[in-house]
Order: C-alpha cells, then sequence, then structure tokens
C-alpha cells in the first residue's frame, strides 16, 4: 500500500523539527506509507518578508495536504488544552475534502478527565474550566469537532499508523 500520509501536528515548532520530521517519514516507511511532513518543503530565499512567508508555508501546507491520502494527526494538548489550532486546521481541511484522518493522543479519557489529569491549573468545579465555562460532556477525548469525524488513538504515532493502516486497507 503506497498511501501518502500528511504528518499533522506541532512537532513543526520543536527544536529538533527536521529530524522529528524524519522519523515521522521512516515510521511511515515501515507502514508502506510515504509521509508528506510540512518542512519538507523551505520557504525560498527570495521571500523575505513575514506575512510572504506565511501565506507560502500556507499554500505549501495546502498543497501537500492534497497530495495526501490520509492524515496522521499529533492532537495532543498544545500550548494549553487544545491542540494546535494549525493542527486543527488541517484535520478540518482533511476531512472537507475526504481523506481519512487518524490522530493520537497520549492518554485516554474523556476531554474533561483529561484536562483535569494534564492540566489541573485550566479546571473550575466538576464540568467547569476555571472561567467558569462548561466542558464538552460527550465522551470524547477532543471537542466534537474533531473527536466525530476523526478516528482517535490513545498512544504515539506508531499506534495511530496501525490504525490508519487498518483503514486504509478496509476503504480498498
Amino acid at each position: 500500500m503506497d498511501a501518502r500520509i500528511y504528518l499533522a501536528g506541532p512537532g513543526v515548532f520543536r527544536p529538533d523539527a527536521l529530524e522529528h520530521g524524519e522519523r515521522l517519514k521512516a515510521l511511515c516507511a515501515e507502514f508502506g506509507f510515504t509521509g508528506l511532513y510540512p518542512l519538507d518543503k523551505q520557504v525560498p530565499a527570495h521571500i523575505t518578508t513575514a506575512r510572504e512567508q506565511a501565506a507560502w508555508i500556507y499554500r505549501a501546507n495546502l498543497e501537500l495536504l492534497e497530495q495526501a491520502d490520509a492524515v496522521l494527526a499529533d492532537l495532543n494538548f498544545f500550548r494549553g488544552g487544545e491542540p494546535d489550532s494549525g493542527t486543527c486546521f488541517e484535520v478540518g481541511y482533511a476531512v472537507a475534502r475526504g481523506k481519512p484522518v487518524v490522530g493520537y493522543l497520549d492518554g485516554e479519557g474523556s476531554y474533561a478527565e483529561r484536562l483535569a489529569r494534564q492540566l489541573p491549573h485550566l479546571c473550575g468545579e466538576p464540568g467547569l474550566d476555571c472561567d467558569g465555562l462548561q466542558l464538552e460532556a460527550f465522551d470524547l477525548p477532543l471537542n466534537l469537532m474533531l473527536g466525530v469525524p476523526a478516528t482517535l488513538v490513545t498512544g504515539g504515532p506508531g499506534e495511530a499508523l496501525r490504525q490508519l493502516a487498518a483503514e486504509l486497507a478496509r476503504r480498498g
């Protein structure tokens, strides 16, 4: 199965982002997939302003998403009690394009349980966050707009790729 997998996640912000991407792509290859990592494409030197660079990266990532047959997404909490917003956009884009998405999380439980366990300072009274706003109570590990359309796996990218391989095999 030579499926192309877009590798979405905040790993692009790591100090070892390129090496991290190479590890993810090597893991994809173990499953017979080709990994497409956002940093595979670098901003050309002639694009020098921050706004132009941002627009170039946006278009380059959409091109990679279009080339992909599926998306593997790191949906762990990032900079707070939600996944990376760029990753969320990429998941939504892929879902809108009819591409399967498998996300991975490093802990089990509902969103409220995961938040209380990993970031207790963001929680208030049971069922509420620290600002008194209601937490989703649908027994999903993430907001329903991610938890419903994406297949969510507890573990890391290896477990998620195993699930993705099974889903792609079922689709034929």
